[in-house]
């Protein structure tokens, strides 16, 4: 398999070729290392507290430039290979004027220790530069994967308005982007990347014909996406990966296509990007997605990967599979159609067969009569572990009766749950109190909830049949609950 060997991007302006690294090496160990920029900091080393966090630049559908926040410790440094990075000392500009990210942070004082503001500044700067519009909303959501410990946030929140008051000094994202996209567009490979380092294979094939040759050369190598997963084994139990195919420069897993009666996603597509696709057709996704850990990861992680990922407690696997959503599978030039809701098959288990690989994800658009929420309880409310993640969708016919009603859990068990049971029981039935009385019943028998840290079996039960009820409140056009149901 004919690849170049080399990982080449751009710091700042200069452009960075490195060869023969461990691929298993992150960002954050070869900024703080080889670097020298030692401004990006390491807090959690798992994706969780954005001390570490950078900006990357990627070329766009449009010809230009996307900027994203991302968390360095968890990356490979062989995800920044056509890219340009920028660190917290990327930001003043040559007469050493601070960008308005940094002198809103000084103004506003919006840093005690110190510690975690490298961080919080590049978010700020991503923020500013990424097109999020101003408001407090977007902010906290923008904010939500940066912590810190001093300043209760306040004084963050307000130098991220005041920094849109203040003189557009220091580096300018959007400044230069057609001679910025035009060098990185002389970087793009006519092949995949292939690098080898400490007797270790990265391969980032940029289409299924290089992914099958790839997998022929290495059968035993681990498919890497967004790589939000696989950085914390990386980084928390210091496992080396001998052979690592990066699926995200695959074409064909890329792309949101409106395909009718259905909604096409490839399997490489992030969460933030299908974010506002899936909102449009199912509101009830916006806040699951925005609470889908913090805008680091969702700008990394994707669709298929966390699927793939089989983690029970993944927040996409539940909403997935209450809109009924399908995989295509490929493997060596040959496609498969799964349900998801057959996809599942034990703990981390999936009905992947060896070297085959999610491509795309088709979820049927919602009819006149469609009814959908997703709910997460987490003991925080940003960038946390369900404890219990609760969808539910109900198709009402034009008699009031539902004529389709689909039940998913994440968090419950070994495998995200359908209750294909339970949902048998609303069909066909009039969405009423009666029905609602049945229904949490029902649930409550049909699940034996785990009982762990983040809580307890009795709890979960209790949470996963009282969310049903939530959602008939919400959803079910009939009068409100009546005050004993709510309240006792």
């Amino acid at each position: 398999m004919a690849m170049d060997d080399a990982i080449v991007f751009f710091l700042d302006d200069r452009l960075c070729r490195i060869d023969g690294i461990d691929p298993n090496t992150t960002v954050l160990e070869w900024l703080r290392g080889a670097a020298g920029r030692r401004g990006t900091k390491e807090g959690c080393a798992e994706g969780d507290c954005g001390a570490c966090t950078i900006v990357v630049g990627t070329p766009d559908a449009a010809g230009g430039l996307s900027c994203h926040a991302v968390n360095a410790c968890i990356q490979p440094i062989a995800t920044l290979d056509g890219c340009e990075a920028f660190t917290v000392e990327s930001l003043r500009d040559d007469t050493g004027a601070l960008h308005p990210a940094q002198a809103a942070m000084v103004e506003c004082h919006g840093s005690q220790c110190g510690f975690c503001t490298p961080g919080f500044v590049m978010s700020l700067y991503a923020l500013l530069h990424d097109g999020t519009p101003a408001g407090d909303e977007p902010t906290r959501r923008a904010l939500a994967g940066n912590l810190c410990r001093c300043t209760g946030y306040r004084p963050i929140l307000d130098a991220a308005a005041r920094m849109r008051e203040l003189p557009g000094t220091g580096r300018d994202f959007t400044a230069g982007i057609p001679a910025r996209r035009a060098r990185l567009d002389a970087l793009a490979r006519a092949r995949g990347l292939r690098h080898q380092g400490g007797g270790r294979s990265w391969y980032a094939p940029r289409n299924l014909a290089e992914l099958d040759a790839a997998i022929a050369e290495a059968p035993e190598a681990v498919f890497v996406a967004g790589a939000t997963d696989l950085g914390l084994e990386i980084t928390k139990t210091h496992r080396r990966f001998d052979a690592l195919i990066h699926l995200g420069s695959v074409a064909e897993l890329q792309g949101i296509r409106d395909a009718g009666s259905h909604l096409d996603i490839g399997a490489g597509v992030s969460w933030r990007d299908a974010h506002a696709a899936l909102a449009a057709l199912w509101p009830g996704m916006d806040e699951l997605i925005a609470r889908f850990a913090g805008l680091q990861i969702r700008n990394v992680a994707t669709i298929g990967g966390n699927l793939a990922n089989a983690s029970p407690i993944g927040d996409g696997a539940p909403a997935l599979l209450a809109l009924d959503a399908t995989l295509d599978l490929w493997r060596a030039g040959r496609r498969r159609s799964v349900a998801l809701s057959d996809f599942f098959l034990g703990y981390r288990r999936t009905a992947l067969q060896p070297g085959e690989i999610v491509a795309r994800i088709r979820i049927p658009k919602p009819g006149a009569g469609t009814r959908f929420a997703a709910y997460k309880v987490a003991k925080r409310h940003d960038s946390d572990i369900s404890a219990v993640c609760a969808c539910f969708a109900v198709e009402l016919g034009a008699d009031g009766r539902i004529a389709a009603c689909r039940i998913a859990y994440g968090g419950m068990a070994a495998v995200p749950l359908r209750l294909h049971g339970v949902e048998t029981l609303a069909t066909g039935r009039t969405w009423d109190e009666a029905l609602d009385e049945d229904m949490v019943e029902a649930l409550a028998g049909a699940m034996d909830p785990i009982d762990d840290l983040r809580a307890s079996a009795a709890y979960r039960r209790m949470v996963a049949s009282g969310l049903w009820l939530r959602f008939a409140a919400e959803h079910r056009d009939a009068a409100p609950l009546s005050e004993t149901r709510v309240h006792g």
